[in-house]
Parts: structure tokens; C-alpha cells; sequence
């Protein structure tokens, strides 16, 4: 039987990426809500991100009626262009949920045109992809499990230990979701983590150098939480020094806005560090993120080749919330996570001693040695 299409209207588009942007429930969650796949709801989430300010823009005078048949004819000449320029060089090097999204089915130019300036196979549009299964939930927490106390196993090994408990599936299969919580094996190699396109790399600052003061080196990193239905990512800004998690933040999606919003908190009640580490992950090379730290000063610090044991720091951080707190409940929604987490991270930093800190809370390391820096 054949399946009728499905168009979208510009107002459900809109209100499904606002429940995105809220991060009340997880992509998952809302697909299954709305009957779009997870990944489309994420390309509408950026798309409103990327056009929010022009909701704000003045707009220009009202044009008279010769400069707007001038704008007219510009627009049909640049018509042309505008397919062999954008669609050909622009959009097509772009992932194809993201080329979907661009697909404007009230377009003059029709839709056959637009999927073969994309690259796009016309009848993919009217695909409904499965969203992901409670088998692959539960399977993707034991891979996130066996990843925490063996990091260093790629997809391939993984699989064998999970067909050794039991569990039916496939390198490839490991490979896709380990690829969809964006985690890796942690091993020596040429390149541990991409930048994205046209993003700068910043040198490693950390060669040699001993860390003996607070807000001498933060470092960050993201890392995936499983929950009851779906999932979320949680990035942390953590002192090295002292390990005392400065600022977090938890997002349905790895857009860097996330990232940048606990960037902007740490600051703001911390003051800023001397350096900034990081590993060169696409949403710590992204301009907006690397231009709060440049306005204030901070000398940005990226892991090169074979320095991932400089993010040793933030393994142990996620391995301690996970089995201490996430491992132990089965959370709902992100702002459940949140919550959660935000009593955790003040237990961690106040009352949680730990051994490396000759057994002081990371709140007392890091305010005990301000104040004697000070006293000195």
C-alpha cells in the first residue's frame, strides 16, 4: 500500500523545536511523541538556534514599487547561482538529516529539483525511520557500563563481551550506538577527537607543567547519561587542582550551546583560569565557544596526538556520577537529570573526600589554598 506523504507545517515544526530548546524530555522521547525521528527534531532545534536574532532584526523600509521589481529580477537571475552555488558546494557536504531540513516543500522550485541539488534520494523525504528500541536503551547502558571500566575497548571487543553475557549484537551495531553517545575507545592514536570544519586548533599548553594552585587549569569534557526513556549528554567545567566541579550543564543534544552556557557560569562565579584545556571535539572548537574564553583572557589549551591521559581527570569525574548517582536511578526527563545531578555535584564538591586530596572534599582544597595564597 502506498504511503501517503507527510508535510509539516512551519507551526508544528516550530512548536516541536521549542520542546527541544526546552529540554524537558529527550529527542527520543519527543519523536515518539510526535511520530518524527530524532534526528530531524535535532536539525529543526539548530535551525531555530541559527535563525533566533532575525526575530529581533528592524527589517528594512518598505520598498517602492520599482526597487521591488528590481529585487525580483535579482532574485530570478541569482536563482541560477544560488543552485550551483549553495545547494552544490554548501549544503551537500552537510550530513543528510541536515539536507532534508533544508527541503522547503512550498518552494517554487520544486522537490524533485531541490533532492537533486542536495544529492538526496526524492523517495528518502517520505521515510519514517524506527525510533530507537528499549533493547537498544538497555544496550546501550551496558556498553556505557563496560566503556567506563574498560575504555580502552574498541566496538569490536565490546561486542565479544556483550555476546559473552548473553547479548545479541554485532560490531557494527556496537560501533553505530557507540557512535550515537558519542563515545570511543580511549587509546593512543593519530587524532582522538575532530574539530569541525573551519574550526581553529588551539596548541597543548599542559607539557610540563605542574599544576599546584586553583584556577591555574580548567578542563571540560561531554559525556552520555542513560535514562529511562532515551538519553541526555552532561558536560562539566572542573578545576584540575582542586577537582571541584565548577559549573554543568545537561542537553538533549550536542549542540555547543550547552557547553557555552557552563563556560559562562564558572566564569561568571569563579573568575577565570589561567589556562583552558580541552580535547578538540567539534563543540570546543566552535568560534562561540572559544571567544568567551579569548575575551577574557584565557590561553586555550587542546589535547594533541597522544595526550588523552590529560582528560584523566574528567574520566574518573564521569565514572564517580555514573555509578554513584545515575547508575542507581532510572531518571525520566532531562530536568529530572538536572535536578539530580545539581545534588550531587554539591555532595561531590563538599562532603565526597577524596584519596588524591589526602582525603579533603575538593571544597576545602580549592577555598583552604586561595586562602593561603592570600594569607601568604
Amino acid at each position: 500500500m502506498k504511503r501517503s506523504r507527510r508535510n509539516h507545517s512551519a507551526k508544528f515544526k516550530a512548536r516541536v523545536a521549542l520542546e527541544a530548546l526546552r529540554g524537558d524530555a529527550t529527542l527520543a522521547e519527543l519523536g515518539s511523541r510526535h511520530g518524527v525521528h530524532a534526528t530531524q527534531i535535532g536539525a529543526w532545534r539548530k535551525q531555530v538556534l541559527e535563525h533566533l536574532s532575525e526575530v529581533f532584526d528592524n527589517g528594512n523600509p518598505v520598498l517602492e514599487d520599482a526597487e521591488r521589481h528590481i529585487r525580483d529580477l535579482r532574485a530570478k537571475v541569482g536563482e541560477l547561482t544560488m543552485e550551483r552555488g549553495f545547494f552544490g558546494r554548501c549544503a551537500r557536504p552537510r550530513r543528510a538529516a541536515e539536507r532534508k531540513a533544508v527541503i522547503d516543500r512550498d518552494s517554487t522550485l520544486s522537490i524533485l529539483r531541490q533532492c537533486e541539488l542536495l544529492g538526496l534520494c526524492r523517495s528518502s523525504l517520505y521515510y519514517r525511520p524506527q525510533p530507537i528500541s528499549e533493547a537498544d536503551l538497555l544496550l546501550m547502558r551496558r556498553i556505557d557500563e563496560l566503556h567506563l571500566t574498560h575504555p580502552f575497548l574498541g566496538a569490536r571487543r565490546l561486542a565479544r563481551l556483550l555476546q559473552r553475557e548473553g547479548v545479541d549484537g554485532g560490531r557494527r551495531h556496537v560501533g553505530t550506538l557507540m557512535l550515537l553517545m558519542g563515545i570511543e575507545a580511549i587509546y593512543r592514536k593519530k587524532r582522538t577527537s575532530l574539530p569541525g570544519e573551519g574550526h581553529r586548533v588551539y596548541p597543548y599548553l599542559l607539557r610540563d607543567v605542574v599544576i599546584e594552585r586553583p584556577n591555574q587549569v580548567w578542563a571540560t569534557d561531554v559525556t552520555y547519561l542513560p535514562m529511562a526513556k532515551g538519553f541526555a549528554y552532561l558536560v562539566a567545567i572542573l578545576d584540575l587542582y582542586s577537582r571541584k566541579v565548577l559549573a554543568f550543564r545537561v542537553s538533549n543534544t550536542l549542540a555547543p550551546d550547552f557547553c557555552i552556557e557552563a563556560l559562562e557560569e564558572a566564569l561568571r562565579r569563579y573568575g577565570a583560569p589561567e589556562i583552558f584545556n580541552t580535547d578538540q571535539g567539534s563543540q570546543f572548537t566552535d568560534g562561540d565557544f572559544t571567544v568567551v574564553l579569548d575575551t577574557q583572557g584565557v590561553r586555550i589549551s587542546m589535547d594533541g596526538k597522544g595526550r588523552w591521559i590529560d582528560n584523566v581527570f574528567v574520566e574518573r569525574l564521569w565514572r564517580s556520577v555514573k555509578y554513584e548517582s545515575i547508575y542507581l536511578h532510572a531518571y525520566e526527563t532531562p530536568r529530572e537529570v538536572t535536578v539530580a545531578l545539581a545534588r550531587y555535584f554539591e555532595f561531590y564538591n563538599a562532603h565526597r573526600p577524596h584519596q588524591s586530596l589526602d582525603y579533603r572534599t575538593p571544597d576545602e582544597t580549592y577555598v583552604g589554598t586561595q586562602e593561603r595564597n592570600e594569607a601568604a
